[in-house]
């Protein structure tokens, strides 16, 4: 049986002036998922936000925050996340040596555990823990900045984790480039989670840009 399909704006791609607004405006429209990027100037290149911040919005929305964070080392920051709201904490394979631990530090916490993938590691990195997995994320592009071109050699990637996590309860996301274009095709490969930033935040009709983004990947069967 087909999993949901879920549209996640990344918050990264908001007007951080009225963050607030923003993320009331993107319920309002449909979304399903708000998507918190969390970076931190050394893992990824650029530094959003922390805990505080995204504790701030969480009483605007009853949305599910899915956090995602783009930090090394993360183990020292679950526990604050946690209690500043996130619903979904996914941390990266490539940002520890101790991702079992990780992951059960998350489910630990009352949260739903979920990894990613920077475009060069491959599915495999993640095949001793699934059992310990809500979701896994696939970067398509390199994590750091929004407005990223789609690396379409993920498509394979995508394919992969979703035969590996066939009769298991994981949710498959996709983050970079999502666009009207690119969103049938990780649909197709497997993928039910959708992360996008510039394509949803631009021109100021979220609702209007959620609903192209949701009709394109349906258009065609997964």
């Amino acid at each position: 049986m087909a999993r949901p399909l879920i549209i996640a704006p990344s918050i990264l791609a908001a007007d951080f002036s009225r963050l607030g607004d923003e993320v009331r405006a993107i319920d309002k429209g449909g979304a399903e998922w708000v998507h918190v990027d969390v970076m931190d100037g050394h893992f990824v290149p650029n530094i959003t936000f922390g805990a505080p911040v995204m504790a701030s919005i969480r009483p605007v929305t009853k949305r599910l925050f899915d956090v995602h964070l783009m930090i090394a080392p993360a183990d020292p920051y679950l526990e604050q996340f946690a209690k500043a709201g996130a619903d979904i904490i996914t941390v990266h394979a490539e940002a520890g040596p101790h991702l079992d631990r990780s992951l059960q530090s998350i489910r630990a916490l009352g949260k739903r555990a979920g990894v990613a993938l920077n475009p060069a590691t491959p599915a495999s990195a993640i095949a001793h823990v699934l059992d310990r997995l809500d979701l896994i994320l696939v970067m398509t592009v390199n994590p750091g900045f929004g407005g990223q071109a789609f690396i379409t050699a993920m498509l394979a990637k995508i394919s992969e984790i979703k035969e590996m996590t066939r009769g298991r309860n994981i949710d498959i996301e996709v983050d970079g480039g999502i666009t009207a274009e690119t969103a049938p095709l990780v649909i197709k490969a497997g993928a039910n989670v959708l992360v996008a930033g510039s394509s949803i935040f631009k021109g100021g009709d979220y609702a209007a840009n959620i609903k192209a983004l949701r009709g394109a990947a349906t258009s065609i069967s997964a």
